[in-house]
């Protein structure tokens, strides 16, 4: 095999099925304006976090194609753990930070809504696991390549979580309480979804949420999976029966959890509470559902 189709099997294999993959992205600024002082501050980190996140979606296509999962100290740099959940944003985002338009975009954002950060200079620098991707630019594939094969070693952080719903809520005003809802209200948010005549906030799944669902749906793990499989390709065809082999010497709890982690990691910010409680209700398990959401049995 040549050096050109071994290139062309990589690019298949990395682009084939299911696509999960991390890179740290570590920003400086120039000495006018510090973003990893200004993140330590309360007051400035959510506008250094409303920066990073339009930045990351100006150069990746859209809000679906990534998460950001932490935003670290990494003296004197600002680190960005970024996981991709899907290959073609990740493409993009690359061509993006190739041609300069990633720091074109952070420039602007910054000088747009930091204080005292007109025409600010900025330096990023991009990393897979080991490798700076900066020495690699000339070949997106490899660099497709190394951020795959860089899987995340975590779920997104608490105070990742607040700062979006922060930013979700400056964008809508607020994000409405579970109120009962009647047929006199405003229509439902596209930020929510209705159980039992309740209106409930659609956030992303929790670790959580991983739990309570683990601890109570028993055998009826496979029937859920097949549920959530109908808008999930990770989750289609032999892959439950794959996972029932894979752990069943670990038991029903740890089957259950490895279904929903697969569904997560998936399907990134698009694995949602709404859709894991529609498919325990197609599956006749409102009382699970219950217990996920906390609604406390009426006496």
């Amino acid at each position: 095999m040549d050096v050109m189709d071994e290139k062309k099997m990589m690019t298949r294999n990395v682009e084939d099925g299911p696509w999960t993959g991390c890179a740290v992205l570590f920003l400086n600024s120039c000495p006018t304006v510090n973003l990893l002082s200004l993140y330590k501050d309360q007051q400035g980190k959510f506008m250094v976090f409303k920066v990073v996140k339009l930045t990351l979606t100006d150069s990746s296509g859209g809000l679906e194609g990534y998460e950001i999962l932490k935003v670290h100290d990494a003296d004197p740099l600002l680190g960005v753990e970024v996981k991709f959940v899907d290959v073609a944003a990740c493409r993009r985002f690359l061509e993006s930070y190739v041609s300069g338009a990633v720091l074109q975009s952070l420039s602007q954002h910054a000088s747009r809504l930091l204080p005292g950060s007109q025409d600010v200079a900025m330096e990023i620098q991009l990393k897979a696991g080991m490798y700076t991707l900066d020495f690699c630019l000339d070949d997106l594939d490899l660099c497709l390549k190394h951020i795959h094969q860089s899987q995340p070693g975590r779920l997104r952080d608490d105070e990742i979580a607040e700062l979006e719903q922060q930013l979700q809520s400056q964008a809508l005003g607020h994000v409405p309480q579970p109120p009962t809802l009647t047929q006199e209200e405003t229509p439902l948010p596209s930020n929510c979804f209705l159980f039992q005549k309740k209106v409930f906030e659609d956030r992303m799944l929790a670790a959580g949420d991983l739990q309570r669902f683990s601890n109570g749906v028993g055998r009826d793990w496979r029937k859920v999976g097949r549920a959530l499989g109908k808008n999930c390709r990770a989750l289609k065809g032999p892959a439950i029966d794959n996972l029932a082999y894979e752990y069943e010497r670990e038991g029903l709890y740890e089957q259950a959890y490895q279904l929903l982690s697969r569904f997560i990691q998936a399907e990134g910010r698009a694995a949602r509470l709404g859709r894991l409680v529609r498919a325990l209700e197609d599956t006749k398990l409102t009382s699970l559902a219950e217990n996920i959401l906390d609604i406390q049995p009426q006496e």
